[in-house]
């Protein structure tokens, strides 16, 4: 008998399909820069051959890179299945910028490549290798669509390229051989057969009826409290268009992990407290100086938070999405830091997360359309007006190759109704901001990253006059 494979998509994986839209791409993507030195040939261009050899020595611990996403006919559920015409040459393109090209050239050309929409009908994703960057640098424009990864696993899927330290790829990987792929009659008959078990699947908790009865009670809380916010529009902000535009900014910068451990051991709260504290710092002041007043305001983040066990290794998205209200009118950079603490220790002590996994569970029972067409309809209401991830990236140098990565900065996609987007990752003693943005909606996008920059001073500023004050030695007792 022939083998056959694949693997079905979650409902959470499906719904980030279903987002596309014609001016709304859903991948992800990062920004990795690297000294090129040790990739030069002798003409001074880049090794492309020896940069491709090293992606497919990665394809043997991440097959999915060589998958597609088809549909179960009738059904519609998207599968993933072996991509047979698989070519790496076409994922995989290299540019070549004038040099030198500054940080501002880099960051133009990857707001083009960063809007450009992915082909759904080959494995979704694409590699642009850009040389020619000042300092003798290149970088890699990595794009991943939403369905197949999210922050946690799109950045395992990054690691599989890189390592600890340089090192060398000799020969050329295992030839690789597609599976075939189910025909029509096996993918609908599995999954007709799975959603006839689904109904048995839900009453399995009731063996338990004690345990059955709390959770259900901690899912329908979970499920009132993320609707409290997600049905009720947040305030109409400069941040929240009609529609989107086709085109895109992509701006950056980068702030001392070292600063942030020092504002919150002398401010109080967590390294992803003082991040999000530092946003609403720079949201409030960017509103402000566009005439949007912040002091009766309702700003909502939405934020997503991994629900992925520490050692579970499966890729797809693990996440949930929160909303947190922002005090984005609060211009005491002590007094915002320690609401959004306030805020973000409620939210971890509440079911809010539960309840959208619980969403997300059900959706894969009864079949994923139902979530999709859920999420589809709550985004369109407005339930927040800006998207914030965090993710915790290695704290020691990664090395493509022999070459070190000096810098990455991570994109987040944006809904139809959202203009900004931002994304944050840790790497080697730093913290990596990425501002993904709608050129005609926000076209000073830079203003936002430039408050980032002044918020985080003031705070870091505020912190360091604290810690010095605790250290300070008390005035001795009169008459000593």
């Amino acid at each position: 008998m022939v083998e056959t494979y694949y693997e079905r998509l979650s409902a959470l994986d499906a719904s980030f399909l279903c987002f596309e839209e014609r001016n709304s791409h859903w991948h992800e993507a990062a920004v990795m820069v690297f000294d090129a030195e040790p990739l030069r040939n002798a003409d001074g261009g880049l090794d492309f051959d020896r940069i491709l050899n090293n992606y497919e020595w990665s394809f043997e611990q991440v097959p999915r890179y060589r998958q597609r996403v088809t549909k179960i006919p009738l059904l519609d559920h998207p599968v993933w299945v072996d991509d047979p015409t698989f070519n790496v040459r076409y994922h995989i393109r290299q540019v070549a910028l004038p040099q030198p090209a500054d940080e501002r050239v880099l960051k133009r050309v990857c707001g083009y490549l960063l809007e450009l929409p992915l082909d759904l009908e080959k494995p979704p994703w694409e590699v642009w290798v850009v040389d020619g960057l000042q300092n003798d640098q290149f970088a890699l424009v990595t794009k991943i669509h939403h369905c197949m990864a999210d922050g946690i696993s799109g950045l395992a899927i990054i690691q599989a390229l890189l390592g600890f330290q340089p090192f060398e790829r000799k020969g050329s990987p295992p030839p690789w051989r597609p599976r075939r792929a189910p025909g029509k009659t096996a993918l609908i008959g599995a999954e007709l057969k799975r959603r006839l078990w689904a109904p048995l699947e839900l009453l399995a908790p009731l063996e338990n009826l004690d345990d059955a009865v709390k959770g259900a009670r901690d899912v329908i809380e979970g499920l009132v409290e993320a609707s409290r916010l997600g049905w009720r529009p947040a305030s109409n902000t400069p941040f929240n268009p009609k529609h989107i535009g086709p085109h895109r900014r992509f701006d950056w910068t980068d702030v001392p992990l070292g600063d942030i451990k020092e504002i919150k051991n002398a401010l109080g709260g967590t390294v992803n407290d003082v991040v999000l504290a530092t946003a609403a710092g720079a949201f409030g002041q960017f509103l402000r100086e566009h005439r949007t007043a912040t002091s009766d305001i309702d700003f909502r983040a939405l934020i997503p938070v991994s629900v992925r066990a520490k050692k579970e290794k499966k890729l797809g998205n693990r996440v949930a999405m929160i909303m947190a209200e922002l005090p984005v009118g609060e211009r005491d950079p002590v007094k915002r830091l320690h609401r959004v603490s306030e805020t973000m220790q409620r939210l971890k002590g509440s079911k809010q997360a539960l309840g959208v996994s619980w969403l997300g569970e059900m959706g894969d029972k009864v079949g994923g359309r139902f979530f999709t067409e859920l999420s589809r309809s709550a985004t369109r209401s407005r339930p927040f007006n800006v998207a914030i991830t965090n993710v915790p990236g290695p704290p020691i140098p990664l090395y493509f190759l022999g070459c070190e990565m000096t810098a990455i900065y991570p994109m987040l996609p944006m809904f139809s109704n959202q203009a900004l987007a931002v994304a944050v990752i840790s790497y080697n003693g730093k913290v990596y901001w990425g501002f993904n943005s709608d050129w005609d909606a926000l076209p000073d996008v830079h203003d936002v990253v430039e408050a980032i920059v002044g918020q985080f001073h003031e705070l870091r500023e505020v912190a360091a006059s604290a810690a010095d004050a605790s250290e300070a030695p008390s005035a001795p007792p009169p008459g000593q």
